[in-house]
């Protein structure tokens, strides 16, 4: 195979080149560099559209052979009625970060899953108690699954309630994860009991109004609000963010358009009370859980890094392994 051009990557070729071990290996690595001072922020921006949006993450990732990687993704919450289609959809393109010249295109849906689910066990490995065995999972989509697929690495997790407005849902995915992870799963119709029992709480939603209240999470809870990277999106009691230790995934993004934003928003907390970023405690600037008691909330709005991390990742195993097509803009 010629090894010139662009390479493209459909998404079946993008799933069996990224496991996710290696992305979990890859998102902490890139936030310890980030830390360190050695990755400058990463750039986004964001179009609206009548039914949904595009918004565009940018970063520069340094190494022994530098890129420059995009993100172009857009979001339509009515897709998967409507027509059939995914909700996020995209594209990730990679350059020569020494010349700039186009070096792939890759489907976007595989890695943002897998990203999102790798920058949740980054943080549960360094937020959560040691011995967090019963976890909380609010969502039954696919980004539920590699979530859970993903913290089980970390984590030694015995129970998981799983939660879905669509009950079917929610009982076709504890019987499919059961088998898959063999770890005693169930499916709730109610939230309030198993979170009160919950070492982990994983909110992997579209709603616009919080679910997860204050009363109901008690001391010691790692929680990972995933679902709002929208300003319109809430899952967490703006309550529970103002009392908790909120670590942010970026700290710009989360007061625009996490949960910290809804907080803020309320005048229950601001800017400077959030505690800090993921980077920061990965590279050992800050140190992440210091008590068993803290309720500590992993705000996760989705960053360039992680998608450029693992965008890189894949690129070098399919050059290494002869994978996917290559294209010649200048033919």
């Amino acid at each position: 195979m010629q090894l010139d051009g662009m390479l493209l990557l459909c998404r079946s070729q993008v799933d069996q080149l990224l496991t996710l071990r290696d992305c979990i290996d890859a998102v902490e690595k890139v936030f310890r560099l980030q830390g360190e001072g050695i990755i400058l922020p990463p750039g986004i921006l964001g179009v609206k559209a009548d039914n949904g949006g595009l918004h565009v993450k940018a970063a520069l990732l340094p190494g022994d052979r530098s890129y420059l990687v995009a993100k172009l993704n857009t979001n339509f919450l009515g897709n998967p009625t409507r027509f059939a289609l995914p909700t996020i959809q995209g594209v990730i393109a990679i350059f020569d970060a020494a010349n700039g010249s186009p070096l792939a295109l890759l489907d976007s849906i595989d890695i943002t899953i897998k990203r999102t689910a790798a920058a949740t066990a980054v943080a549960a490995k360094f937020l959560a108690t040691k011995t967090s065995s019963i976890a909380t999972i609010c969502g039954c989509g696919a980004q539920s699954r590699a979530q859970l697929r993903a913290v089980q690495l970390v984590l030694p997790l015995k129970k998981i309630h799983v939660f879905d407005l669509n009950q079917n849902v929610a009982r076709n995915f504890a019987s499919e994860l059961s088998r898959e992870l063999k770890i005693d799963t169930e499916a709730v119709h109610d939230l309030a009991p198993p979170i009160q029992t919950s070492d982990v709480v994983i909110t992997c939603t579209t709603a616009t109004q919080f679910f997860v209240h204050k009363q109901d999470v008690r001391p010691g809870t790692f929680i990972a609000a995933v679902g709002a990277d929208d300003a319109r999106k809430q899952e967490i009691d703006p309550a529970l963010m103002a009392s908790a230790k909120v670590i942010a995934d970026s700290l710009d993004q989360c007061c625009a358009i996490g949960d910290t934003h809804h907080a803020i928003a309320k005048w229950l907390m601001s800017r400077e009370d959030v505690y800090g970023e993921l980077s920061e405690v990965v590279a050992g600037q800050k140190p992440g859980r210091i008590s068993d008691r803290e309720i500590i909330v992993f705000d996760s709005t989705g960053v360039a890094i992680e998608d450029a991390v693992a965008a890189a990742a894949v690129y070098e195993k399919a050059r290494a392994g002869n994978v996917g097509t290559y294209f010649e803009f200048a033919a």
